[in-house]
């Protein structure tokens, strides 16, 4: 539901109303908004006493400047990270800034949004409306990442990992991902989100089985087997296997078409990396395999988990 705290104004009072509740949210949540990196590559938000919410995208190593509003610097550590869910937590000093206070609410389509960001030449308020609720989006490692918040809020470069608040200045989510020029989207802070920063806070990595490989979509797969005159079939084609990852150590080679993992059929990327989500590491994931035109097996065990 919508956040009934301070009701949406109505006639010649929208327009005050609007820039009251940006100044108050350039003043109060500007001041918990950061910059990330020597470039401002990204945005980050004060979410506790020295730690800061970004995405695991606008970093390079596991640690990084970070610029608050005062203009000083400091340099922070990676305390805790969900690479395939693009969140990063950091350690860092935040001295007397307050954090930003966390909502309960959950939106709807058509509620008033304001994203906040950190760029080189200071604070930028945008104002918005939540367009889309429920959206999912690929993140930088593959993985899908559902509930997404779509909304209208004009974002410049750099403003990835900001807070996205509603009109009380309190966080309704990070700012994660651009569509086209005129949307974004942002991921909630639902109990999923609020349970990976806690994770985090406690300095977890958040770790996911992977493979080791690079893979085609099923239709990129159909068209290059048919054009060297194999027998079509469903799957996802591996275009590349990590020397000494997972895959590799099994046998998978490049050029297999991977149809089935454990006892489910395998139709799409994102129905593999699903099966690898739900796959617990300490056991072997069986691989159903069509290598050419015959059929073949492999037993993938998860020693350690790499990117894949």
């Amino acid at each position: 539901m919508a956040d009934d705290t301070n009701p949406t104004p109505t006639g010649p009072d929208v327009l005050t109303a609007l820039e009251s509740a940006a100044r108050s949210i350039s003043a109060s949540v500007g001041a918990a908004t950061v910059a990330i990196g020597r470039n401002s590559r990204g945005s980050g938000v004060v979410v506790a006493k020295d730690r800061v919410l970004t995405n695991a995208h606008n970093l390079r190593d596991r640690t990084t400047s970070v610029t608050f509003a005062d203009g000083r610097s400091a340099q922070g550590s990676v305390h805790g990270a969900d690479s395939h869910g693009d969140l990063a937590l950091l350690e860092v000093d935040t001295a007397e800034v307050t954090p930003v206070e966390w909502s309960d609410a959950d939106l709807d389509v058509g509620t008033v949004v304001f994203a906040v960001a950190r760029g080189s030449r200071g604070t930028r308020v945008g104002f918005g409306l939540v367009s889309g609720v429920d959206r999912t989006f690929r993140g930088p490692r593959g993985r899908t990442i559902s509930g997404g918040l779509e909304h209208s809020a004009p974002l410049a470069k750099g403003s990835s990992g900001g807070p996205l608040v509603d009109r009380s200045g309190r966080l309704v989510g990070v700012n994660t991902h651009r569509i086209g020029e005129g949307f974004y989207l942002a991921q909630p802070t639902d109990e999923t989100l609020r349970s990976k920063v806690d994770r985090m806070d406690r300095g977890e990595f958040i770790e996911r089985p992977t493979l080791g490989i690079a893979v085609a979509p099923p239709e990129v797969a159909s068209r290059l087997r048919t054009s060297v005159g194999l027998p079509d079939a469903t799957g996802v084609l591996v275009r590349d296997v990590e020397a000494d990852g997972p895959a590799d150590r099994a046998g998978v080679r490049t050029g297999d078409l991977i149809v089935g993992a454990g006892e489910e059929s395998i139709g799409s990327v994102d129905a593999l990396f699903e099966v690898l989500d739900r796959h617990d590491a300490s056991l072997p994931l069986v691989l159903h395999l069509v290598r050419g035109a015959d059929d073949a097996e492999v037993s993938v065990s998860f020693t350690s988990v790499e990117d894949a």
